[in-house]
């Protein structure tokens, strides 16, 4: 195993000692079955020195404060300290996000409860469970959540890092329908976060991601929720213009339809070649939504529209998707006009010839309506910092860019192409007035500031509430995945 640490070796067999066959080593079937389950390849090839599966709350604290203790013992020696990483769904595709070389993984996914209180209109949902398994308990009772719109997606990432969901437009974020947080601290304490208890660690938890504790269950409001409108399809790249015009038409923040949601995507295979696909729904079950009633009636290369549930919808989308193959993401945000979304449209068109000839290579910006209905719907209560935003009527567009492939030898190639693509639409956006500092973290890549854009006063205030929950700082500097709140751990707030 490479870099192997002799500190880690016995960090490992401390957590077997305490746990059992819940700490899994390199020739157990859980633990490849756990590097095997992660969504990108560049995550799944990193070899951690062993995997806990903790399967109770109490598990995940006796795992931290054996990490934790062990760096304690040894006075605080960060170059001798056990690195680990916390792994809920394993969505994150960079390589480190969510798994580590040589340290130790917490994979979460057997904290899968999901516990329905009628009573309270709330459901318990463990933080390892994916979104289809909570929506495919909700559905036959006519049931639903502000959750993920992919299969195999975590809740415990999404709901830390904001969270879009169908339903964002009538709900708000993931986040902000989540009424209370299990997490587990630095110290192995667990407790809860909520409206009235630990109310700072609830604002902090919703779009901080991990730099607070191990979030081990969440709380969130259910609603009623037939089965609704959904579905994809994809057309000749002819048709981008009037794609363009009925996006940027329905994403009117004075007219938007909050039950409505849609993307568009610009698209290139080796295969297809070059293509424009929708994700279309309306949570209302009605068969043919008037409100994309020209965008229906483009000419269709293929796809599928219908009533559906969350359930099916979102194996749908997991089902078009590249798992286990090498990924580069990277994301933007800007003012939803019908100029700079065409920008986004040229530019990817030209960039297709840099990555044309990379074998499997799947390559796609896409592009989700962020109106004021889902923005601002509960600014003050997450962290994301629209609540500090002088115009909260202007409806924003996020962008992604998602790139598969198959060869590491073509990882440079592909992260040289992904960064100049998004540079040069970024470029274009500021010369269009129409650049937006938001970044969503859950698009982003490893070498975004996604917290950053959350504005300078929401940043403070993250960093004092880390420091106060955390005060040695673990989830700084032990657990180096996902997006840290100081690049260097210390108290100074200055």
């Amino acid at each position: 195993m490479k870099g192997s640490s002799p500190i880690a070796g016995a960090c490992c067999l401390a957590l077997s000692s305490l746990l059992g066959n819940k700490t899994s080593f390199p020739t157990n079937p859980s633990y490849i079955s756990s590097l095997d389950s992660y969504f990108s390849l560049q995550e799944s090839t990193i070899l951690p020195k062993c995997v806990v599966s903790p399967e109770t709350a109490y598990d995940v604290s006796v795992a931290v404060k054996t990490l934790t203790a062990i760096y304690n013992d040894l006075e605080g020696d960060a170059t001798k300290e056990c690195k680990f990483a916390i792994r809920s769904g394993g969505h994150t595709t960079w390589a480190g996000a969510a798994n580590i070389e040589c340290g130790v993984t917490l994979d979460l996914r057997k904290l899968n409860l999901v516990q329905i209180n009628s009573a309270k209109g709330t459901v318990s949902v463990g933080a390892g469970n994916s979104w289809d398994r909570v929506y495919s308990r909700l559905d036959p009772m006519n049931l639903s959540v502000n959750g993920g719109r992919t299969a195999g997606v975590g809740v415990g990432g999404l709901s830390t890092g904001g969270g879009i969901s169908y339903f964002g437009t009538r709900y708000g974020w993931t986040a902000d329908t989540i009424v209370n947080y299990e997490v587990v601290l630095a110290d192995g304490a667990i407790t809860n976060a909520n409206a009235n208890e630990n109310p700072d660690l609830l604002w902090a938890l919703r779009g901080g991601g991990n730099n607070f504790g191990i979030v081990t269950r969440v709380d969130m409001q259910t609603f009623e929720q037939e089965p609704f409108f959904g579905g994809y399809a994809y057309h000749l790249p002819d048709f981008w213009a009037d794609e363009v015009e009925e996006f940027v038409r329905i994403n009117n923040p004075a007219t938007y339809d909050e039950f409505a949601h849609l993307t568009l995507t610009w698209g290139f295979s080796g295969t297809l070649g070059l293509a424009v696909a929708n994700q279309l729904e309306y949570t209302k079950p009605i068969e043919d939504p008037p409100i994309f009633a020209k965008l229906r009636s483009l000419p269709v290369l293929f796809g599928k529209y219908g009533i559906s549930n969350v359930s099916q919808l979102s194996r749908d989308l997991r089902d078009q998707a590249a798992t286990g193959k090498r990924q580069f993401w990277n994301t933007l945000t800007f003012v939803s006009t019908e100029a700079a979304m065409s920008a986004t449209f040229f530019r990817f068109n030209e960039s297709i010839l840099a990555i044309s000839r990379v074998p499997d290579i799947v390559s796609s910006i896409t592009l989700e309506p962020l109106p004021p209905a889902l923005y601002a719907r509960q600014q003050a209560s997450n962290a994301l910092g629209f609540d500090h935003r002088g115009n909260l009527n202007q409806s924003l567009v996020i962008a992604l860019l998602s790139v598969s492939y198959t060869s590491a030898d073509n990882d440079q190639l592909v992260d040289t192409y992904g960064r100049s693509l998004m540079e040069a639409i970024n470029q274009d956006l500021k010369k269009l007035n129409a650049s937006d500092p938001y970044l969503y973290l859950n698009y982003a890549a490893s070498y975004q500031d996604p917290i950053s854009s959350y504005t300078e006063a929401n940043v403070r205030r993250l960093r004092e509430i880390a420091a106060k929950w955390d005060p040695r700082g673990t989830f700084q500097h032990q657990v180096p995945g996902g997006f840290k709140l100081f690049a260097h751990w210390n108290l100074d707030l200055e």
